[in-house]
């Protein structure tokens, strides 16, 4: 009973990360689609898309993570380790169906477009590719993977700016959008060091007593807090390693600083569900039990046709009313989504009021 408790308690925190970072991928896509042109200088908007760029890094994160907890589940099972990986394996088999299901959705609703829009390499596609490439970390025992992923992402993080230096002139542009940093695409650098830096805390936490979980929290924020103020003093330096680097394209100093800002949200989050909403209901982590659904679904309300009178043609503060009916139509999705088996059983009078099972969101 106690280990329950602790699995469903952790779940809670990690949700309500999941949580916070939905509601700033709204907000950022509200401003990204809807406010005027002219108005993109001003300091709303730098500040909307400043906070835009840490979902990315959350979700993908937070996948990590679960993919942690997966692999360490698969090794208690006594699972051969071929077939430890084959599990890992399969899970990037399932997003990487999620993540063409979703552009397939996009391009049939945006009639007529391009054929070229169903291979776009999205966060969905970014998390298969990684997960299938580090599906072999499986082979590992979980004690292991805490340093050994900590390790990778960093070589990750730290490559990306020689990968961006190569020439991929000869490579297919499909297959070059999934590796090469670039604005437009979630490639595996540099987006895959939060992977692999998320599967190192997910095992970490495997292996941490429930005890002494507050203490690793602390000492998360801690590290959180302290790699960000280390990446922002090395990204003022005048000199670099690098014959270039652009720090909001492959600059290791801007991973590990979103990383920091990662791991002090979830001390902030454990303290939060621990101390204050505890057991009851929490809207912000019912976003983070919803996740996939409010990101399919909003990605087509936002830019999608149907609020097409809107786009490029508010001001800040018709944008920001936006945000919030945005941000509340997502809400109320979601909770129908999470309690549609109590709705059902009051409309056909049944009376019968069991507690439903969240929705979990891929990584999970």
């Amino acid at each position: 009973m106690k280990t329950t408790k602790t699995s469903a308690y952790r779940l809670q925190y990690l949700d309500w990360v999941r949580g916070i970072g939905a509601v700033i991928m709204l907000q950022g896509h509200v401003f990204d689609s809807f406010l005027k042109p002219d108005l993109r200088e001003g300091g709303p908007f730098v500040l909307s898309q400043f906070l835009g760029g840490m979902p990315p890094a959350i979700f993908l994160f937070l996948t990590g993570v679960t993919l942690a907890f997966l692999m360490d589940s698969t090794e208690r099972k006594g699972m051969a380790p071929r077939d430890r990986v084959f599990t890992a394996f399969r899970r990037a088999g399932y997003l990487f169906l999620l993540a063409f299901a979703f552009r397939l959705q996009l391009w049939v609703f945006g009639l007529p477009a391009p054929w070229t829009d169903l291979f776009r390499v999205d966060i969905l596609n970014c998390m298969g590719f990684s997960i299938a490439i580090m599906s072999v970390m499986a082979l590992f025992r979980t004690s292991e993977r805490v340093r050994l992923c900590a390790v990778l992402g960093l070589a990750i993080a730290l490559a990306a700016p020689l990968i961006s230096q190569m020439d991929w002139a000869l490579v297919p542009s499909l297959l070059r959008n999934y590796i090469v940093p670039d604005y437009r695409f979630f490639g595996f650098f540099p987006w895959a060091a939060y992977l692999a830096f998320g599967m190192s805390a997910g095992s970490a936490i495997r292996l941490i007593p429930p005890e002494a979980t507050e203490r690793a929290m602390q000492w998360a924020a801690l590290v959180g807090g302290g790699t960000i103020l280390a990446c922002q003093y090395l990204a003022n330096v005048p000199y670099s390693i690098y014959a270039k680097s652009e720090f909001w394209l492959n600059s290791p100093a801007q991973v590990l600083t979103k990383l920091g800002a990662t791991l002090l949200l979830v001390a902030l989050a454990f303290l939060w569900t621990r101390y204050a909403v505890k057991d009851g209901w929490s809207w912000v982590r019912q976003f983070g039990t919803t996740s996939l659904l409010v990101y399919w679904v909003h990605i087509e309300l936002v830019y999608g046709r149907g609020l097409a009178f809107f786009k490029n043609n508010l001001t800040v503060p018709q944008t920001v009313a936006a945000a919030v009916l945005i941000v509340l139509l997502m809400l109320a999705i979601s909770t129908a989504k999470t309690y549609r088996h109590r709705v059902a059983a009051a409309l056909s009078g049944a009376g019968l009021w069991g507690a439903p099972k969240p929705e979990r969101v891929p990584g999970d």
